[in-house]
């Protein structure tokens, strides 16, 4: 069987890196040009040479989203924009409309293709139509099941690569076909502008009394009716893979970096075999997420909760590691931390290791007993040989 890829989320720098250190084979993220995240600041193109350069100098890929619908003025600008592309020497670019397909493969030929999972992909007529095209892989369909995926997977050219979202936040509706951003607030969530009204707090009116709102309470008097689960699908890889996903995606372009750190590194660890199950699903709980579900892989759904939108998470991002010497840690501080605390240390192929702040300094020496300015840089005693790119966190009950 092909060996799996591991692909994770970029929106910045920061989580370029974070993705690559803790074990992504590959990135995806966005560029100038029809990248479906209009508030993620993504990278220019001077940003996006740059970050094919750092992750081709490791050995991994780089995948740019080019997937929001596009329009005659698009199509029209997406020739230079694909021929930039190839010569940056980007591994492939994801899109969900025909015309931007056929334009792409139009003006840069080589460049690889990959059908985005907007262009909703259930089928096998239409993924061996996409491949005909030029494609050579489809991101499935979050709605398919494992069932599904599995004789589509039969019945499609052995080199169509299938990829399956496996972590991250789900949509209410069918991915790319909800308009209820663009109707309330004229921001199309097809053109990267969603505002995530399925989140907001809503309350009922009786038709026979305008005006009068009765609100949906489940906790602290809001409820917000529409809001989703997070998928979490860790314990479904080696079903996932049977079926014949041979990319596992986890979103979440606009999470930080600790975020894409933090779960990346459970998967590859899941991925390989190298950490008790019951961890990594403790590492999941660590980031900020909604209630976690495995979307619809296992059957038609028979009740899909909304939640009351409020996030969950069981640790706080303390600081990040900018060098290492024996004993001791320069940090550059996220949150506040304190002598006497408990702080983990997470690095690439580790859960959590935790240890007690004895000894904490500013940058220039003086010692403190608190490290409290936002990105301030801290020297304090670690008993772990960490690196540089390291996270420290501390549990949400310290």
């Amino acid at each position: 069987m092909k060996q799996v890829e591991l692909l994770s989320p970029a929106g910045s720098t920061e989580g370029l890196e974070a993705a690559l250190r803790f074990g992504a084979d590959a990135v995806y993220l966005g560029g100038p040009f029809l990248q479906l995240r209009a508030a993620s600041a993504g990278f220019d193109r001077e940003g996006l040479c740059a970050a094919v350069s750092y992750a081709h100098a490791q050995d991994k890929k780089v995948y740019v989203t080019v997937n929001a619908f596009a329009g005659d003025e698009d199509i029209l600008a997406l020739g230079d924009y694909a021929r930039f592309l190839a010569d940056a020497g980007a591994d492939a670019a994801i899109v969900s409309d025909l015309g931007a397909l056929l334009a792409i493969k139009e003006a840069a030929p080589a460049l690889t293709v990959h059908i985005s999972t907007q262009a909703n992909c259930c089928n096998f007529r239409a993924a061996r139509a996409y491949y005909d095209m030029g494609a050579s892989r489809i991101v499935l369909a979050r709605e398919l099941s494992l069932e599904q995926i599995a004789a589509l997977r039969g019945r499609t050219p052995p080199k169509l690569e299938l990829e399956a979202f496996v972590h991250g936040a789900m949509c209410m509706a069918y991915s790319g076909r909800c308009m209820i951003s663009a109707y309330l607030n004229a921001r199309s969530a097809n053109a990267g502008a969603c505002t995530q009204p399925c989140r907001w707090q809503y309350a009922l009116v009786e038709a026979k009394r305008p005006g009068e709102y009765f609100p949906v309470e489940e906790d602290g008097g809001r409820m917000a009716i529409l809001s989703s689960q997070d998928m979490n699908c860790i314990a479904l890889l080696a079903r996932l893979r049977k079926a014949g996903v041979t990319s596992f995606k986890i979103e979440g372009r606009m999470k930080s970096p600790y975020y894409v750190a933090t779960v990346t590194n459970a998967y590859r660890m899941a991925i390989e075999g190298s950490a008790d199950m019951d961890a990594l699903h403790q590492e999941l709980e660590s980031v900020s997420h909604r209630p976690y579900a495995t979307g619809f892989y296992l059957g038609p759904m028979q009740h899909f909760d909304a939640t009351n939108g409020a996030y969950h998470q069981s640790s706080v991002f303390v600081g990040k590691v900018l060098a290492a010497q024996p004993g001791r840690i320069l940090v550059e501080q996220r949150n506040a931390f304190r002598l006497g605390e408990t702080l983990e240390a997470l690095s690439p192929g580790y859960t959590g290791r935790a240890f007690t702040v004895k000894q904490l300094q500013k940058g220039t020496g003086e010692p403190l007993e608190a490290a409290l300015l936002p990105q301030g840089r801290y020297w304090l005693d670690c008993p772990f040989q960490l690196e540089k790119g390291d996270i420290l966190r501390r549990r949400a009950s310290e």
